[in-house]
């Protein structure tokens, strides 16, 4: 079974930073987080985790703010149960409901059924909202959609409920794709899912590109979205914290992405833009 660290992070003040401290975190190797009073607790598979890096993050030294940390290993538990125990569904504008199986249909226009297979769920849902959000509005009826990073593949399973006819999800996690392939079929979708990074991109065109990943990997990649991505064609970020976006959009700009639509959740936003 899978050893994990808890941190006990305290911050002072607490807003807006706890939120930024959590999407550093994510570029660590972190994937759960529970809010508390004067911060967060954070979850980090042992093995993962590296203090020297923890140690420069950037706002352990920012003189804004004042955090403080200590850590313990977590005692071996089914976690999947525990995540069961606290999962609650995830209701974007009253038209998407995200659900495990355990929870009760809702009524909802369309209702996604995930089952993670990590230890500890999905630790933040800002982002899967955002862009489950954008993609409300966005016309997916025969298209060709890429989703890098896919994780639980929510994203990749609601452009198929929206009509997309060709999917491919690629992931660097072996959990992630195994987890794709059984969520796509408890519900009812068709869609490829690879394990790999953007590297293995080849000349296949894809007309909507969706990446909810994180700012690093996404400065790095979007020069090889721009390469498979249709004339036209539209890629949809997010995994980003408001103060990415100036840094982002300056890589955008560089390979000649034009900006259509910004929406913000929190600290969290995302970006609709087309080649």
């Amino acid at each position: 079974m899978t050893q994990y660290l808890e941190f006990d992070f305290n911050i002072e003040p607490v807003e807006p930073w706890s939120e930024i401290l959590m999407a550093e975190l994510i570029e660590l190797g972190f994937d759960s987080f529970t809010e508390k009073n004067n911060g967060i607790l954070a979850y980090i598979q042992s093995d993962l985790f590296n203090e020297e890096a923890l140690k420069i993050k950037s706002l352990l030294n920012h003189q804004e703010v004042k955090v403080s940390y200590t850590f313990k290993k977590m005692p071996n538990i089914n976690w999947n149960e525990e995540w069961e125990k606290n999962f609650q569904p995830i209701n974007v504008e009253n038209k998407v409901l995200i659900r495990a199986e355990f929870h009760q249909p809702q009524g909802f226009e369309e209702e996604i059924i995930i089952q993670p297979k990590m230890s500890f769920g999905t630790g933040h849902h800002a982002t899967t909202y955002l862009m489950i959000q954008q993609m409300l509005d966005m016309d997916f009826k025969g298209k060709k959609v890429l989703d890098m990073g896919c994780g639980t593949s929510v994203l990749a399973i609601y452009a198929g409920k929206k009509g997309a006819s060709d999917i491919l999800g690629i992931d660097i996690d072996e959990w992630a794709v195994e987890n794709s392939r059984e969520n796509a079929e408890r519900n009812n979708i068709s869609m490829r899912v690879e394990l790999g990074t953007a590297d293995q991109l080849d000349t296949t065109l894809y007309d909507i590109i969706l990446a909810n990943i994180n700012r690093n990997i996404l400065i790095s990649d979007i020069p090889r979205y721009v390469k498979v991505l249709k004339p036209g064609g539209q890629l949809l970020l997010s995994g980003l914290c408001f103060f990415d976006e100036e840094d982002i959009l300056q890589v955008c700009e560089g390979q000649k992405l034009r900006l259509h639509k910004k929406l913000q959740r929190e600290e969290w936003i995302s970006l609709l833009l087309s080649k």
